[in-house]
């Protein structure tokens, strides 16, 4: 029999991350201490919405939370580029820093000022990783070209494209790529020719993707994402619903 490989996904869900991806690993790490095998994480950085990196913090003083999230330097870029291609400001890291020191640590804006990326994805990525909470977990980007090319062909999916000196994540619809501006409103792209390397599924179709590729046992999501996976895709998965956390959506800034 093969090693188990257990996975987990997610979004970068923050500059420090959600609670709820820290109960993913833990939960991961506790599988794998009872059965063996390998932990990926599988990183959804082609996702676009710019919601995902809010970072909830509580005020030190008043435990009051606040949102912060990272500045765009477009309407564009904060709308429809994915995450992987939308790009950190550069006075962004320093303005926030400033404010740091009301919700967390010296030790954790220590982190924060030292961490050196040019896009919102990989910030995300190496905050986590200077946390501590990867070591020994293999990380597999969705956005990687390599990745797309070897992952199954979907039936629904966007697609990378140019538009506004910007590369948006676009939904192909009825033969079309197209932007949803909100409620009804959708903007029609112009036709265009494409590649396995510019395509990422939807939320429907994602789960069939990924495992195309990865091939895991195991997959680890809370509640809410359980019930919209559609299991059937992979029937050979044992899906295990991840640890139960307070404050679940608010950061996690605990350094292990």
């Amino acid at each position: 029999m093969s090693s188990p490989v257990i996975c987990f996904g997610q979004q970068p869900c923050g500059f420090f991350p959600k609670r709820f991806l820290f109960a993913k690993i833990q939960t991961a790490r506790r599988l794998q201490s009872e059965i063996g095998g390998e932990i990926v994480f599988f990183y959804h950085d082609s996702d676009h919405d710019p919601r995902e990196t809010r970072t909830v913090l509580r005020h030190r003083q008043t435990n009051e939370p606040a949102q912060l999230n990272f500045t765009f330097e477009n309407k564009t870029q904060r709308k429809f580029s994915p995450l992987y291609l939308k790009r950190v400001p550069v006075d962004w890291q320093q303005k926030t820093t400033v404010t740091l020191p009301n919700y967390v640590g010296h030790a954790l804006i220590d982190i924060f000022r030292n961490i050196s990326a040019a896009y919102v994805a990989d910030f995300c990525l190496e905050m986590y990783r200077h946390l501590g909470l990867l070591e020994g977990i293999r990380v597999v980007r969705s956005s990687s070209a390599d990745f797309r090319r070897e992952a199954c062909d979907v039936s629904e999916y966007f697609v990378d494209v140019p538009h506004e000196n910007e590369i948006v994540r676009a939904r192909w619809f009825n033969g079309a790529l197209k932007l949803h501006e909100g409620g009804d409103a959708f903007v029609d792209l112009p036709p265009t020719t494409f590649t396995k390397e510019q395509v990422s599924p939807t939320r429907d179709s994602r789960l069939a993707w990924m495992q195309s590729v990865l091939h895991c046992t195991h997959y680890i999501a809370g509640a809410g994402e359980q019930a919209y996976l559609h299991k059937h895709d992979a029937p050979e998965i044992n899906f295990v619903t991840r640890d139960t956390l307070e404050r679940s959506d608010e950061a996690y800034i605990e350094i292990p």
